[in-house]
């Protein structure tokens, strides 16, 4: 049976943050399935379809990772895909509080469901896709936040025609 994972987010935007997170943990698994989902409490800067392609590029170089998107909970989907594993990054201890309550509730309605987390490295602790997103509002440069393959200026082209 494969060791698969289930990276689920809005990614919006996929930043170096995520992209480390799923690049330190694939020794650990099979697959990864980045899973975007939707988020009614949030609204969207960027259109599903966009973030799909742009990670998609970022991980282009490996077959074991794919890219999904899902509307409804993250353990039904990780049902659907024989997933017996989230993968979570963990920035601060504000972000570990609030996931572990998520992970235990997931654990609860699937027992055979377990949450890995992975410590940020130090210097993404700051990077947010919230940040992320304010800085390309002001038209601002990005390309340090991002995965290499990704550009402000695609992100800010994008904006532009929204």
């Amino acid at each position: 049976m494969s060791k698969i994972a289930v990276f689920p987010g809005s990614f919006d935007p996929f930043t170096i943050g995520h992209e480390s997170i799923v690049r330190r943990a694939l020794p650990m698994f099979d697959q990864i399935i980045i899973m975007i989902g939707y988020n009614s409490e949030k609204r969207s800067f960027f259109p599903l379809e966009k973030r799909v392609e742009w990670i998609k590029k970022v991980f282009s170089d490996t077959t074991k990772v794919t890219v999904e998107t899902h509307e409804g909970l993250t353990v039904d989907f990780c049902n659907k895909v024989n997933a017996k594993h989230i993968l979570r990054g963990l920035r601060t201890a504000a972000d570990f509080e609030y996931e572990r309550a998520i992970a235990q509730v997931n654990k609860k309605m699937v027992d055979d469901l377990e949450t890995v987390f992975l410590l940020t490295m130090p210097e993404h602790t700051p990077v947010t896709s919230t940040i992320v997103r304010d800085i390309l509002r002001h038209k601002g440069d990005v390309t340090m936040f991002l995965p290499s393959n990704i550009t402000t200026e695609e992100l800010i082209d994008h904006v532009e025609k929204s």
